[in-house]
């Protein structure tokens, strides 16, 4: 009953008829026969083990030895088959273990040296991991409490490599951002406006996060790819926007005022709009196609989350550097314009 959850099925189990062979180890021991070495005996004459090979020219040919094929021994002649004892004399296997008939599985799967049995479902209208984030919360109440020893649960599948995938684009973005930062320092040798410039990437997340909750509501690898790519795209308008105000200060002798501030994001301004214009149009048959179209897993999310964000931050960006340039870099303008004219 966990919304979103479909096509749940639990691997097929078909019992068959077995003999089994259950060694008494009191009364092996009464005889002095161990255990372990009946098993193997028992095991070479039902199942056969190699003792041998036999050479013929350039081929091999194992040796083995077990019970004849066609010996149809019963349960009650498997009982009588005589098992050697230490001092000599032998003993019905009857005597010293239960043979019996019962049922057991067709097959037994194993992964990891392990048996496993798997439980398995899609998910339909929800994104993977809330999903197996409420499955967890369930089985940990309702299951876990009353397992036996030597089981486990494990989650695995298509969460476990998003799962995978989420930590390393995690590790991969905190690098990204360190070397944003590495190159935007390198090119303008002030941490202010280093900082002025990566807080473009909140302005385009808002858009983002607007956008995934109001259309898939779902958070995947595409997503997160989507905003990956978004904080990128998000600093473009704000590096020209600065470097433009540089060059007029620089070049043309403008002193740091508001009027060239005004100027310099008006000169901007078309050009910006130009290039977001661009990528939204590109963008938009992805974004408003039909969803749950074949191949537009990945595209109709990824093309949610850059064209709203896109939006916002080219929007929003307008505002905030102008804003952010004229009340908080006043004061490292001159070493801003030294360090420009020294990479000149």
């Amino acid at each position: 009953d966990i919304e979103g959850l479909v096509d749940l099925s639990v691997e097929k189990q078909v019992p068959i008829p077995q003999v089994r062979i259950k060694l008494l180890r009191d009364q092996a021991a009464r005889y002095g026969i161990r255990v372990g070495d009946l098993a193997r005996t028992l095991e070479s004459a039902l199942y056969g083990s190699k003792v041998s090979e036999f050479l013929d020219n350039q081929r091999r040919y194992d040796i083995v030895v077990k019970f004849e094929e066609d010996s149809g021994r019963s349960i009650e002649e498997l009982g009588e088959l005589l098992v050697d004892t230490p001092t000599g004399t032998k003993v019905p296997l009857k005597a010293v273990a239960d043979v019996f008939e019962s049922q057991g599985p067709n097959t037994i799967n194993r992964e990891n040296v392990q048996r496993r049995i798997v439980v398995q479902a899609n998910v339909s209208g929800r994104d993977v991991g809330s999903v197996v984030t409420e499955i967890q919360e369930r089985v940990e109440a309702k299951v876990v409490p009353d397992l036996q020893s030597g089981y486990f649960i494990s989650y695995e599948g298509q969460f476990e490599a998003q799962q995978d995938a989420t930590r390393v684009i995690a590790l991969l973005s905190m690098l990204s951002l360190a070397l944003m930062y590495a190159l935007l320092y390198n090119l303008f040798r002030v941490h202010r406006v280093v900082l002025a410039i990566l807080f473009n990437i909140p302005l385009a997340l808002i858009g983002a996060v607007v956008a995934v909750a109001l259309t898939t509501q779902t958070f995947s690898v595409a997503t997160l790819l989507g905003f990956i790519t978004l904080t990128g795209i998000s600093l473009r308008n704000g590096i020209l926007m600065i470097e433009h105000y540089i060059h007029i200060m620089l070049h043309e002798k403008e002193e740091f005022s508001k009027e060239m501030i005004i100027r310099g994001s008006l000169e901007r301004l078309i050009p910006v709009l130009m290039t977001a214009c661009t990528t939204l149009l590109g963008l938009i048959p992805f974004a408003f196609a039909a969803s749950g179209e074949p191949g537009k897993e990945i595209l109709e999310p990824l093309a949610i989350v850059i064209f709203a964000g896109t939006l916002t931050s080219t929007l929003l960006d307008i505002i905030y550097t102008p804003a952010f340039f004229w009340r908080w870099c006043r004061p490292v303008v001159p070493k801003l314009l030294e360090a420009k004219k020294r990479s000149l």
